[in-house]
Protein backbone atom coordinates (compact mmCIF):
# COMPACT_ATOMS: atom_id res chain seq x y z
CA UNK A 1 0.00 0.00 0.00
CA UNK A 2 1.63 3.48 -1.25
CA UNK A 3 1.29 6.22 1.48
CA UNK A 4 2.29 9.53 0.20
CA UNK A 5 4.75 10.97 3.50
CA UNK A 6 5.68 14.14 1.37
CA UNK A 7 5.17 17.49 2.60
CA UNK A 8 1.47 19.25 1.84
CA UNK A 9 1.86 21.25 -1.71
CA UNK A 10 0.00 23.94 -0.02
CA UNK A 11 -1.21 25.06 3.43
CA UNK A 12 -5.14 23.65 4.14
CA UNK A 13 -4.42 23.32 7.56
CA UNK A 14 -3.76 21.10 10.50
CA UNK A 15 -5.52 18.25 12.37
CA UNK A 16 -5.13 17.02 16.15
CA UNK A 17 -6.02 13.92 17.38
CA UNK A 18 -4.54 11.31 19.77
CA UNK A 19 -4.72 7.65 19.65
CA UNK A 20 -4.81 4.51 22.35
CA UNK A 21 -5.30 0.57 22.00
CA UNK A 22 -7.01 -1.22 24.77
CA UNK A 23 -4.99 -4.33 24.41
CA UNK A 24 -7.47 -6.00 27.34
CA UNK A 25 -10.64 -5.86 24.64
CA UNK A 26 -8.77 -5.67 21.73
CA UNK A 27 -10.03 -1.96 20.46
CA UNK A 28 -8.22 1.06 19.33
CA UNK A 29 -9.65 4.46 20.52
CA UNK A 30 -9.13 7.86 18.67
CA UNK A 31 -9.73 11.00 19.66
CA UNK A 32 -10.49 14.06 17.33
CA UNK A 33 -9.28 17.08 19.05
CA UNK A 34 -9.16 19.79 16.72
CA UNK A 35 -8.18 21.96 13.59
CA UNK A 36 -6.83 24.70 12.77
CA UNK A 37 -5.81 27.19 10.18
CA UNK A 38 -8.11 25.24 7.88
CA UNK A 39 -9.34 27.16 4.66
CA UNK A 40 -12.55 29.11 4.09
CA UNK A 41 -14.53 27.46 1.79
CA UNK A 42 -17.90 29.49 2.26
CA UNK A 43 -18.85 33.11 1.28
CA UNK A 44 -19.21 34.46 5.15
CA UNK A 45 -15.28 33.83 4.96
CA UNK A 46 -15.39 30.29 7.45
CA UNK A 47 -16.30 26.71 6.68
CA UNK A 48 -18.35 24.02 8.60
CA UNK A 49 -15.71 21.84 9.02
CA UNK A 50 -16.61 17.96 9.97
CA UNK A 51 -14.04 14.89 9.67
CA UNK A 52 -14.98 11.21 8.18
CA UNK A 53 -13.16 8.22 9.94
CA UNK A 54 -12.17 5.46 8.02
CA UNK A 55 -9.88 2.32 8.59
CA UNK A 56 -8.79 1.42 5.44
CA UNK A 57 -9.08 -0.68 3.65
CA UNK A 58 -12.07 -1.27 5.49
CA UNK A 59 -15.06 1.27 4.48
CA UNK A 60 -17.36 0.01 6.59
CA UNK A 61 -15.66 1.37 9.44
CA UNK A 62 -16.20 5.08 8.30
CA UNK A 63 -17.51 7.11 11.26
CA UNK A 64 -17.91 10.94 11.22
CA UNK A 65 -17.49 13.96 13.23
CA UNK A 66 -20.23 16.31 14.20
CA UNK A 67 -20.16 19.47 11.75
CA UNK A 68 -18.72 22.60 13.63
CA UNK A 69 -20.45 25.80 12.33
CA UNK A 70 -18.40 28.70 11.05
CA UNK A 71 -15.17 28.12 12.31
CA UNK A 72 -11.61 27.85 10.38
CA UNK A 73 -10.58 26.26 14.46
CA UNK A 74 -12.82 23.99 15.27
CA UNK A 75 -12.83 21.59 18.54
CA UNK A 76 -14.48 18.62 17.93
CA UNK A 77 -13.58 16.53 20.93
CA UNK A 78 -14.93 13.31 19.98
CA UNK A 79 -14.07 10.23 20.52
CA UNK A 80 -14.06 6.84 18.58
CA UNK A 81 -14.03 3.16 19.44
CA UNK A 82 -12.90 0.18 17.02
CA UNK A 83 -13.70 -2.85 18.66
CA UNK A 84 -12.26 -6.00 17.92
CA UNK A 85 -9.28 -5.17 16.20
CA UNK A 86 -6.36 -7.79 17.36
CA UNK A 87 -3.23 -6.03 17.32
CA UNK A 88 -2.01 -7.89 14.43
CA UNK A 89 -4.63 -6.81 12.11
CA UNK A 90 -4.85 -3.09 13.20
CA UNK A 91 -1.29 -2.86 11.88
CA UNK A 92 -2.42 -4.04 8.32
CA UNK A 93 -5.05 -0.73 8.29
CA UNK A 94 -4.28 2.58 7.84
CA UNK A 95 -6.08 5.20 9.80
CA UNK A 96 -7.44 7.97 6.93
CA UNK A 97 -8.86 10.99 8.38
CA UNK A 98 -10.42 13.45 5.55
CA UNK A 99 -11.61 17.02 6.59
CA UNK A 100 -15.03 18.51 4.32
CA UNK A 101 -16.78 21.18 4.32
CA UNK A 102 -20.72 20.61 4.97
CA UNK A 103 -22.77 22.38 2.40
CA UNK A 104 -26.66 22.11 2.82
CA UNK A 105 -27.27 22.70 -0.88
CA UNK A 106 -24.41 20.72 -2.93
CA UNK A 107 -21.80 18.27 -2.53
CA UNK A 108 -19.79 18.73 0.41
CA UNK A 109 -16.32 20.33 -0.42
CA UNK A 110 -12.99 18.37 0.97
CA UNK A 111 -10.30 20.24 2.62
CA UNK A 112 -7.99 17.84 3.25
CA UNK A 113 -6.50 14.66 4.51
CA UNK A 114 -4.51 12.61 6.60
CA UNK A 115 -3.41 9.01 5.81
CA UNK A 116 -1.51 7.11 9.09
CA UNK A 117 -0.25 3.65 8.67
CA UNK A 118 -1.07 2.17 11.81
CA UNK A 119 1.96 -0.19 11.92
CA UNK A 120 4.20 3.35 11.99
CA UNK A 121 2.20 3.38 15.51
CA UNK A 122 4.06 2.82 19.20
CA UNK A 123 0.82 2.23 20.92
CA UNK A 124 2.36 1.86 24.42
CA UNK A 125 3.54 5.67 24.54
CA UNK A 126 -0.62 6.76 23.62
CA UNK A 127 0.78 9.23 21.07
CA UNK A 128 -0.60 12.52 20.02
CA UNK A 129 -0.50 13.83 16.21
CA UNK A 130 -0.74 17.21 15.05
CA UNK A 131 -0.79 16.55 11.17
CA UNK A 132 -0.73 18.79 8.48
CA UNK A 133 -3.59 18.35 5.89
CA UNK A 134 -2.69 16.95 2.25
CA UNK A 135 -5.01 19.42 -0.23
CA UNK A 136 -7.25 16.89 -2.35
CA UNK A 137 -5.22 15.32 -5.63
CA UNK A 138 -6.86 17.72 -8.38
CA UNK A 139 -5.37 15.73 -11.13
CA UNK A 140 -6.90 14.11 -14.28
CA UNK A 141 -9.77 12.19 -13.92
CA UNK A 142 -9.05 9.70 -16.91
CA UNK A 143 -10.19 9.08 -20.81
CA UNK A 144 -13.47 7.52 -21.99
CA UNK A 145 -13.73 5.70 -25.72
CA UNK A 146 -17.02 6.08 -27.16
CA UNK A 147 -18.95 5.78 -30.72
CA UNK A 148 -21.87 7.35 -31.96
CA UNK A 149 -24.70 6.74 -34.51
CA UNK A 150 -27.93 8.34 -35.76
CA UNK A 151 -29.89 6.23 -38.03
CA UNK A 152 -32.59 9.10 -39.29
CA UNK A 153 -35.18 6.30 -41.02
CA UNK A 154 -36.06 5.01 -36.95
CA UNK A 155 -35.34 7.58 -35.04
CA UNK A 156 -32.42 5.43 -32.84
CA UNK A 157 -29.69 7.32 -31.51
CA UNK A 158 -27.15 4.29 -30.47
CA UNK A 159 -24.38 5.57 -27.47
CA UNK A 160 -21.41 2.44 -27.22
CA UNK A 161 -19.49 2.77 -24.25
CA UNK A 162 -16.45 1.28 -25.41
CA UNK A 163 -13.87 1.46 -22.56
CA UNK A 164 -12.17 3.97 -20.27
CA UNK A 165 -8.33 4.33 -19.65
CA UNK A 166 -6.36 5.64 -16.79
CA UNK A 167 -8.86 6.69 -14.44
CA UNK A 168 -8.27 8.66 -11.03
CA UNK A 169 -8.27 5.77 -8.18
CA UNK A 170 -10.84 6.03 -5.75
CA UNK A 171 -10.04 3.51 -3.35
CA UNK A 172 -6.74 2.95 -1.04
CA UNK A 173 -5.87 -0.11 -3.39
CA UNK A 174 -4.83 2.83 -5.88
CA UNK A 175 -8.00 1.31 -7.72
CA UNK A 176 -11.60 1.91 -8.50
CA UNK A 177 -14.83 0.11 -9.23
CA UNK A 178 -15.69 1.89 -12.38
CA UNK A 179 -19.43 1.57 -13.96
CA UNK A 180 -20.93 4.54 -16.30
CA UNK A 181 -24.37 5.94 -16.21
CA UNK A 182 -25.77 7.76 -18.95
CA UNK A 183 -28.45 10.11 -19.17
CA UNK A 184 -31.05 10.86 -22.27
CA UNK A 185 -31.45 14.85 -21.74
CA UNK A 186 -33.51 17.55 -23.33
CA UNK A 187 -32.03 20.55 -22.15
CA UNK A 188 -32.28 20.46 -18.43
CA UNK A 189 -34.76 17.72 -18.44
CA UNK A 190 -33.53 14.36 -17.74
CA UNK A 191 -35.05 11.39 -19.92
CA UNK A 192 -33.66 8.05 -19.73
CA UNK A 193 -31.45 6.81 -17.33
CA UNK A 194 -28.67 3.38 -18.11
CA UNK A 195 -26.20 1.96 -16.88
CA UNK A 196 -23.28 -0.67 -17.65
CA UNK A 197 -21.93 -3.06 -15.29
CA UNK A 198 -19.53 -2.73 -12.61
CA UNK A 199 -15.68 -3.46 -13.01
CA UNK A 200 -14.15 -3.98 -9.88
CA UNK A 201 -10.48 -2.74 -9.37
CA UNK A 202 -9.35 -1.81 -12.05
CA UNK A 203 -8.58 1.82 -14.03
CA UNK A 204 -8.73 0.55 -17.07
CA UNK A 205 -12.44 -0.72 -18.07
CA UNK A 206 -13.44 -2.57 -21.18
CA UNK A 207 -17.00 -2.05 -20.76
CA UNK A 208 -18.35 -3.15 -24.34
CA UNK A 209 -21.70 -1.80 -23.81
CA UNK A 210 -24.62 -0.40 -25.93
CA UNK A 211 -27.72 2.03 -25.47
CA UNK A 212 -29.92 2.66 -28.18
CA UNK A 213 -32.01 5.61 -27.36
CA UNK A 214 -35.33 6.95 -29.12
CA UNK A 215 -34.52 10.54 -30.59
CA UNK A 216 -36.74 12.11 -33.46
CA UNK A 217 -35.02 14.03 -35.88
CA UNK A 218 -35.67 17.40 -35.27
CA UNK A 219 -35.00 16.56 -31.87
CA UNK A 220 -31.81 15.25 -32.63
CA UNK A 221 -30.04 18.95 -32.13
CA UNK A 222 -31.66 19.72 -28.74
CA UNK A 223 -30.74 16.57 -26.94
CA UNK A 224 -27.77 15.50 -25.06
CA UNK A 225 -26.30 12.64 -23.24
CA UNK A 226 -24.30 13.34 -19.82
CA UNK A 227 -22.00 10.59 -19.15
CA UNK A 228 -20.56 10.05 -15.76
CA UNK A 229 -18.02 7.66 -14.74
CA UNK A 230 -18.89 6.23 -11.41
CA UNK A 231 -16.83 4.38 -8.31
CA UNK A 232 -19.33 1.77 -6.91
CA UNK A 233 -18.87 1.73 -3.17
CA UNK A 234 -20.45 -1.04 -1.08
CA UNK A 235 -20.61 0.92 2.12
CA UNK A 236 -20.92 4.94 1.28
CA UNK A 237 -22.40 6.85 -1.71
CA UNK A 238 -20.86 6.40 -5.30
CA UNK A 239 -18.26 8.76 -6.33
CA UNK A 240 -18.00 10.24 -9.46
CA UNK A 241 -14.83 9.91 -11.25
CA UNK A 242 -15.22 12.20 -13.84
CA UNK A 243 -18.11 12.75 -17.05
CA UNK A 244 -18.66 14.21 -20.20
CA UNK A 245 -21.71 16.43 -22.17
CA UNK A 246 -22.18 14.57 -25.42
CA UNK A 247 -24.10 17.54 -27.17
CA UNK A 248 -24.71 19.04 -30.77
CA UNK A 249 -25.16 23.07 -28.92
CA UNK A 250 -22.15 24.92 -27.22
CA UNK A 251 -21.54 24.32 -23.12
CA UNK A 252 -19.71 21.14 -22.90
CA UNK A 253 -16.11 20.83 -24.66
CA UNK A 254 -15.01 20.91 -28.22
CA UNK A 255 -14.24 17.77 -28.46
CA UNK A 256 -17.99 16.47 -27.20
CA UNK A 257 -19.61 18.79 -29.73
CA UNK A 258 -17.85 17.52 -32.71
CA UNK A 259 -18.32 14.29 -31.99
CA UNK A 260 -22.03 15.11 -31.53
CA UNK A 261 -21.92 16.92 -35.60
CA UNK A 262 -19.58 14.53 -37.06
CA UNK A 263 -22.65 11.77 -35.82
CA UNK A 264 -25.53 13.87 -37.26
CA UNK A 265 -23.58 14.91 -40.83
CA UNK A 266 -22.86 11.69 -41.62
CA UNK A 267 -25.91 9.46 -40.33
CA UNK A 268 -25.88 5.69 -40.46
CA UNK A 269 -21.60 5.67 -39.87
CA UNK A 270 -20.53 5.07 -36.35
CA UNK A 271 -18.63 7.81 -35.33
CA UNK A 272 -15.34 6.53 -32.41
CA UNK A 273 -13.73 9.28 -30.51
CA UNK A 274 -11.42 8.98 -27.20
CA UNK A 275 -12.82 12.13 -24.73
CA UNK A 276 -11.01 13.48 -21.36
CA UNK A 277 -12.81 13.87 -18.58
CA UNK A 278 -13.82 16.07 -16.39
CA UNK A 279 -14.13 15.83 -12.68
CA UNK A 280 -17.65 17.96 -12.85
Amino acid sequence: MYIDNSEPSENVGQIHFSLEYDFQNTTLILRIIQGKELPAKDLSGTSDPYVRVTLLPDKKHRLETKIKRRTLNPRWNETFYFEGFPIQKLQSRVLHLHVFDYDRFSRDDSIGEVFLPLCQVDFSEKPSFWKALKPPAKDKCGELLTSLCYHPSNSILTLTLLKARNLKAKDINGKSDPYVKVWLQFGDKRIEKRKTAIFKCTLNPVFNDTFSFNVPWEKIRECSLDVMVMDFDNIGRNELIGRILLAGKNGSGASETKHWQDMITKPRQTIVQWHRLKPE
